[in-house]
């Protein structure tokens, strides 16, 4: 166990490719309520991987991740005057931090 808690995450990634991975923050009712039990959600890039999720939320906001669980929303079906249409999917992480860390999503970053 030792050796993984010495041993860096494998990922470089610019400054970039850390803003395009993580795209907003959901902030839900659900959302809220995860946050109070040191986890928080975001919504991600399609592409993106867990390693790339762990690393941007660790250096974007200079916390520590214990856990990154992902799941793609699929898009619903929708009618728009009269015609049928399906919005787009997107991707769902839920980032757990280490005891004791938060992240303060209404301040932003620069």
């Amino acid at each position: 166990m030792s050796d993984a808690a010495a041993k860096p995450s494998g990922v470089q990634l610019t400054a970039e490719r850390m803003y395009q991975i993580i795209v907003s923050p959901v902030v839900t009712e659900k959302a809220t309520r995860l946050n109070e039990l040191s986890q928080v959600t975001f919504r991600v890039a399609l592409d993106a991987t867990k390693p790339e999720i762990k690393a941007a939320v660790q250096k974007l906001f200079s916390v520590e991740v214990e856990a990154v669980n992902t799941v793609v929303m699929k898009g619903k079906t929708k009618r728009f005057r009269g015609r049928e249409g399906k919005r787009s999917d997107w991707k769902k992480a839920v980032v757990k931090l280490r005891a004791g860390q938060t992240i303060d999503l209404t301040t932003g970053l620069a």
